[in-house]
């Protein structure tokens, strides 16, 4: 909404500084700012209203050391999360950008996904919380939503680079010069590690025949349904101690806010030679406010945890992680980047899989690991929880760094 108003004082009344709100960096700073500001400030009086409205965590006794400890911590605090990004990409990003549009409205749809799960842990004192069931159809309908959206509305789009028929002289001469086409609808994604890391979806229907990019929403919508729910899940799988989720989830969607930045921006686009997204770049704003969010989310969350964000904040985060991912086509660094999702993810399917593999081969259930998610398995080998989640963010930095590597690196 601001960037609205100082466009028009700009425009109108040659208002000095309004025209630093054309600048994404600029807005990009005020919103990590402003969304530091409410999360810190006003987090504190969230906590102290869950608190006063009994809305607490009950714990399940898993047999781990300081757990009797976060009986009755107030839950929920993913509405700090929320309220800290919504706010500042309300007031500083381009509204009627489509790739902002679609982040608000995941963060809102996983957000009541979460807070519907939380609610009836809480008030009706059902353990389970919402079923598996509608969790995954939650998941599945915000993937159709976002995949349908961002296939077929008209502006999301790429640019590709025209390549001249004397472009080596050129090049030769130190006289490049960029020249783009027109924008064009596209299912191509980014390959890493691949030289010409560019892969089209649609190329795995040409067995079709000549008309086969018509149904290539056949393929992609369903990869966009399988990213958000895998994401999602590694999210709500990975928040199980103090500051873990918050902490990892920011390593993440910094590295994600990079990407962002570069694909929407023709010049560093070409020169590092990946995908030109016009109207991409306006995500970094949106990344911002939700870096913000989770650093902030973290101050009480660090521990021992003030707050907890409960699914009302861990299904949101995946989701978000996973839309960006998507939009700026980068979907194919998720298991670099998110690794520590991937393996928390991982560790609960190998578990629960070895176990009824040889309960009905031996007649007695086995485990790989003394308990799942993974960071439980090192809580049960005597870690203090604070070793494991600064343990964990160290390979979350690893895996970002690699994962920017990929940019040259092919």
């Amino acid at each position: 909404m601001l960037y609205y108003l100082f466009e028009f004082l700009e425009k109108n009344y040659q208002l000095p500084g309004a025209g630093l709100f054309q600048f994404i960096t600029f807005r990009a700073s005020a919103a990590v700012i402003l969304s530091l500001l409410i999360s810190t400030i006003y987090g504190k009086r969230v906590i102290n209203f869950l608190r006063a409205k009994q809305v607490g965590e009950s714990v399940r006794e898993l047999g781990l050391e300081g757990q009797s400890q976060k009986a009755g911590t107030p839950t929920m605090g993913g509405i700090i999360i929320i309220m800290s990004t919504l706010i500042p990409v309300l007031l500083f990003a381009k509204l009627e950008n489509i790739y902002i549009l679609v982040l608000i409205a995941t963060t809102l749809w996983m957000g009541t996904i979460g807070f519907v799960d939380d609610y009836i842990k809480i008030f009706k004192k059902d353990k389970e919380g919402l079923k598996g069931k509608f969790k995954v159809l939650g998941q599945v309908g915000l993937g159709i939503l976002v995949g349908a959206t961002l296939y077929f509305h008209p502006e999301v789009t790429i640019k590709e680079e025209l390549k001249a028929p004397n472009s080596v002289e050129v090049v030769a001469n130190g006289n490049a010069e960029l020249e783009y086409g027109n924008e064009e609808k596209s299912t191509k994604t980014t390959i890493p590690f691949v030289k010409n890391n560019e892969f089209d979806y649609s190329a795995l229907l040409s067995w079709m025949g000549d008309n086969y990019k018509s149904y290539a929403w056949l393929i992609f919508i369903p990869i966009v349904v399988f990213i958000i729910t895998a994401v999602s899940n590694g999210a709500n799988l990975t928040d199980g101690i103090d500051g873990l989720a918050a902490g990892t989830s920011a390593i993440i969607v910094l590295t994600l806010g990079i990407f962002a930045w570069v694909s929407g921006n023709i010049i560093f686009s070409d020169y590092l030679n990946i995908m030109y997204i016009p109207r991409a770049g306006e995500i970094t704003v949106f990344i911002a406010a939700f870096a913000g969010g989770l650093v902030g989310f973290l101050w009480y969350n660090a521990f021992p945890a003030q707050v907890f964000m409960g699914d009302t904040g861990s299904l949101t985060i995946g989701g978000i992680i996973a839309v960006i991912a998507i939009a700026i086509r980068k979907e194919w660094l998720i298991p670099i980047l998110c690794g520590i999702f991937l393996a928390e993810n991982l560790s609960v399917v190998l578990q629960v899989s070895y176990f009824k593999y040889t309960k009905k081969k031996f007649g007695e259930g086995r485990r790989i690991f003394l308990m799942s998610p993974l960071h439980h398995h090192y809580q049960k080998k005597g870690y203090h929880e604070s070793k494991i989640v600064t343990r964990f963010w160290i390979v979350g930095i690893l895996l970002a760094v690699v994962t920017v590597v990929t940019l040259k690196l092919r």
